[in-house]
């Protein structure tokens, strides 16, 4: 049984396929289970991942042609060998180009709306990054507040008036409703792609925002903000040109590969972490493939470190962890660090009937702890009461 509308699901292309039988039985070509013509929609049960493609390149500003290579990021990734782990991984195939483009998000919201029901994480390859706009509305069914955390050298807010594009989805998340934002953090921001208006507007809605540098110049710093999403959003331009040429909006200045594999990783380690997408990737201004090979192991390290999670918070409980109480002023700070990972949470005591008690448990660092310590509060608390309260 798959328990997902097929209907708007091309299978995998025939010449993907045939290079897929090429490779060695040992690669992820034989062991993702694949839509192809032959088979169909494969089974799902036991499945824990699903790739998703999705030809739409209308919503992306200056980078018209972007989700057309997507077979060329297959073939990448299904050459590769998996870990020490069992992938338990589909390839659902491609959405294509509906009559209009708001055909496309309503297939992608289903899907993943679909997808998420069965506790399977979407892995989506696009396309424009206003397709994060369509993953987000397929969690309305779901009637919980979701965080996003957007892997992008811009906020990407632009005006309520344009509309949904890759250069301002997030102000269609943020104002249009049913509304099911509780928090959106960046990483990886420049400040000179970005006006002061922008930065200012994130500072008022009490969202989360890292530059380059500081991530850059300690990656661990990424690793608590991926652990409170529910959504992942990279725009691949937020990967320096030199690494990743394949975007028409590269820049010479961003992250390396390395770093963007890292994020991958502790995106895929977060226990919250329920869908997951690579945007913008334009093959027409590829080299030698590089791109699309970058995009394949960003998803290799995704899928290790789903099979890598601890399953602490949110599905395990508080009470067998460690506790540490600091009084600050007139506040006091619950500290807790994990019996099982040794990660850290700090907590923000609300009402047992208030409707943002899935995000009381705040992931932190233990310098957020040496700091409380020190009589300083973390702003990541302040910001987060002032959205819960």
């Amino acid at each position: 049984m798959t328990n997902i509308n097929s209907d708007y699901l091309f299978p995998v292309d025939d010449s993907v396929m045939a290079h897929a039988m090429l490779l060695s039985e040992k690669t992820l070509s034989h062991i993702i289970r694949i839509h192809s013509k032959q088979n169909g929609i494969p089974d799902l049960e036991h499945i824990r991942m699903a790739i998703i493609g999705v030809e739409e390149d209308r919503g992306a500003v200056d980078n018209v042609g972007t989700g057309y290579g997507l077979n060329e990021v297959r073939k990448e990734l299904y050459q590769l060998f998996p870990g020490s782990w069992d992938a338990n991984l589909a390839d659902l195939g491609t959405i294509p180009k509906g009559n209009s483009i708001s055909d496309t998000y309503f297939a992608l919201k289903g899907i993943t709306a679909d997808l998420i029901k069965l506790n399977i994480i979407p892995i989506i390859i696009g396309g424009g990054q206003d397709l994060t706009y369509a993953n987000y509305r397929g969690y309305d069914q779901l009637e919980q507040m979701v965080n996003i955390v957007s892997v992008d050298n811009k906020f990407d807010f632009g005006s309520i008036q344009d509309g949904v594009s890759s250069q301002s989805y997030l102000s269609s998340i943020v104002m249009e409703k049913p509304n099911n934002l509780f928090n959106f953090s960046n990483i990886g921001y420049q400040t000179f792609f970005n006006s002061q208006e922008e930065i200012d507007l994130v500072n008022d809605l009490f969202f989360d925002a890292f530059r380059l540098g500081e991530v850059a110049n300690n990656i661990e710093l990424a690793e608590p903000v991926l652990r409170d999403a529910d959504i992942i959003s990279i725009d691949i331009g937020v990967v320096r040109k030199s690494e990743a040429p394949g975007n028409n909006n590269a820049t010479p200045n961003g992250f390396y590969g390395d770093d963007l594999c890292a994020i991958s990783r502790y995106a895929g380690i977060s226990d919250k972490v329920t869908s997951f997408g690579i945007y913008e990737y334009n093959p027409t201004l590829d080299q030698q493939n590089q791109t699309a090979q970058l995009i394949a192991q960003a998803i290799w390290y995704f899928v290790e470190g789903v099979s890598c999670r601890a399953n602490d918070f949110p599905f395990g409980t508080k009470e067998t962890y460690q506790k540490f109480i600091i009084p600050i002023d007139e506040e006091v700070l619950n500290f807790y660090k994990s019996d099982k990972t040794g990660r850290w949470w700090m907590e923000i005591n609300l009402k047992k009937n208030n409707k943002y008690q899935r995000h009381s448990l705040i992931p932190c660092t233990y310098q957020d702890y040496l700091n409380a310590n020190k009589q300083e509060i973390p702003e990541r608390w302040h910001k987060t009461l002032k959205k819960a309260i």
